[in-house]
């Protein structure tokens, strides 16, 4: 077991915790019955007390069970952004005994067509601004049924907050007959059968990649999920007066524990943001007296940025922290200046459950990982021998505990990549490379990976490049990460075109086309043509060679 960092951990906690024996909706369940008037939703000026979460996810539940066939084990896709239906949806699921497939609503048609052909899923729920992504894919052998709500339906139609048009949209009428609008669910108050799932069954499945092929399933259980739920929580010594800010994306896993099932296990407040917006921000953390502030670097760059942020009262602010990527150093001084709290940095995956790391809040270092999570073992070992490194020596960060999930959906061959035997236990890979220094933090400096990270959105470049083989004039495409000053990283598509095209398509044609195609994070913002990619020894592309003739690029002075 990896000790070093135990001087630093936090006074007066235990270095192990005693996990719930439930399911999450339990929490639910128990937070309803104990703070029943108590806020667990703000959205838009509008409360959501516990007893009314409670029974609309119980009604969505029966809904899901009596009318879509739903059982135990099956998938559920959860195609939506911050919102209440995101909540009740995801409970309404787990209520259901099933398991919730988040899906990041920026994705388009033929990347729901994968989740729900490889998650087996036969239902999506959804918002009504979803719906023409849906739309091929119902009816047909992809989805069975669709429920449709409007974010409109929550929100207090007299509020002056900034609202995002989506967000004020009146509910439309159902626009295909296999399409449920989310009011009419919840008003058949169909009740649910017996909840049954338990701690070792199948909860929640995000969708993660790695360096081919296209995104996999993260298998994990309830139990996987209490375990960063119950740590979060006792880290950071969240109550029931706690009042956290939603803003992170719930179907990444840092944002769904930090901002829905911490929260919902505490009884406490979650105030919600559908589409980040930094005066909107600045207002509800004034009027709602937000406590905990979770976010990723180019939000708070963007909240620093609104030259009326001296005008609000935030001293409500107790925690300022995120991961995702390496906070700056300025932003982080900047963010002490202007809130007086230090940014807590933390490092986990998809197929971890948001943390295996976190930064101790009494003694926090910048641009760091942090130390190892509640009863978490981390290593650093050498690629090439899988020998254990010492201080300061860079390698591999494998780690085990009780966050780390069951494998990937239908994929025992990916799944047995992802781990390994070390030292006598079963430990995860997590493909990313770093080192820890004499106090026992760890610090992430690289990737095995080829994932960009594009302001906190994880890319995979053998998806994009899957998709960019469709474009009729592209011959061969290798996807790497360029710099971007305010998203971190952005994607750039190196291109041979066909013969026949070269000279009549640009790479703005591209680009748009991409648009058209993929996720606002994913499509390439920079397109360079060339007339071969260079290839390794046998015969493959040799991405990191242009990976690094990119860095190599940008590092020059401008002339």
């Amino acid at each position: 077991m990896f000790t070093r960092h135990h001087p630093h951990w936090p006074p007066g906690l235990p270095r192990s915790l005693t996990l719930p024996q439930t399911s999450l909706y339990y929490n639910l369940q128990v937070s309803a019955t104990r703070y029943p008037r108590h806020a667990a939703i703000h959205y838009y000026g509008r409360d959501i007390d516990y007893a009314q979460l409670d029974r609309e996810v119980c009604a969505l539940a029966g809904w899901l069970q009596q009318r879509c066939g739903v059982q135990r084990g099956d998938r559920v896709l959860l195609y939506l952004p911050n919102s209440p239906q995101f909540v009740i949806g995801y409970y309404a699921i787990l209520r259901a005994d099933a398991v919730v497939v988040p899906v990041n609503p920026m994705n388009r048609s033929e990347e729901l067509r994968h989740y729900a052909q490889d998650a087996g899923a036969r239902v999506v729920l959804a918002l009504q601004e979803q719906w023409p992504e849906i739309a091929p894919l119902l009816g047909g052998a992809d989805l069975a049924h669709c429920l449709l709500g409007a974010c409109a339906d929550y929100i207090d139609p007299d509020t002056d907050l900034p609202l995002p048009d989506t967000v004020r949209a009146a509910r439309r009428p159902a626009p295909h007959a296999g399409v449920v609008l989310w009011a009419e669910a919840l008003a058949a108050e169909c009740p649910p059968a017996p909840h049954l799932a338990g701690f070792d069954d199948l909860a929640v499945m995000p969708y993660t990649s790695g360096t081919t092929g296209k995104p996999k399933g993260c298998m994990h259980t309830h139990g996987s999920v209490l375990a960063t739920s119950t740590g979060g929580a006792v880290w950071r010594a969240v109550t029931t007066e706690t009042v956290a800010f939603g803003v992170l994306p719930m179907f990444h896993v840092t944002g769904m524990q930090a901002g829905m099932n911490t929260p919902i296990q505490c009884g406490c407040t979650v105030v919600i943001m559908t589409r980040w917006d930094r005066r909107c921000a600045a207002l509800l953390i004034e009027r709602c007296r937000i406590t905990t502030f979770t976010a990723i670097t180019t939000m708070m760059v963007d909240f620093l940025s609104n030259p009326q942020l001296a005008e609000h009262d935030l001293s409500s602010l107790t925690f300022l922290g995120g991961g995702g990527a390496a906070m700056p150093e300025a932003l982080a001084h900047k963010l002490k200046e202007v809130l007086g709290l230090e940014f807590v940095e933390g490092y986990g995956l998809s197929e971890t459950m948001a943390p295996t790391h976190v930064n101790p809040a009494q003694r926090p270092k910048k641009q760091c990982g942090g130390i190892p999570f509640f009863a978490t073992d981390a290593r650093v070992l050498n690629h090439d021998t899988q020998s254990e490194c010492g201080v300061g020596e860079v390698g591999e960060i494998v780690v085990r505990g009780p966050q780390v999930f069951k494998g990937y959906w239908n994929d025992p061959r990916a799944t047995a990549e992802a781990f390994m035997q070390w030292d006598g236990e079963t430990f995860f890979r997590t493909g990313d490379l770093g080192y820890y220094d004499e106090d026992g933090y760890f610090f992430i400096t690289d990737r095995l990976k080829r994932m960009i990270n594009a302001s906190g959105f994880k890319v995979w470049p053998a998806e994009v490049e899957s998709m960019l083989y469709a474009h009729p004039d592209i011959q061969e495409a290798c996807v790497i990460a360029t710099r971007d000053a305010y998203r971190g990283e952005s994607v750039k598509a190196v291109i041979v075109l066909k013969v026949a095209a070269r000279g009549r398509v640009e790479p703005g044609h591209i680009i748009e086309w991409a648009k058209s195609r993929m996720a606002a994070y994913k499509y390439p913002r920079v397109v360079e043509f060339v007339d071969a990619l260079p290839r390794t020894g046998t015969g493959k592309v040799f991405w990191r060679r242009l990976q690094e003739q990119e860095y190599a690029r940008l590092a020059k002075p401008a002339a």
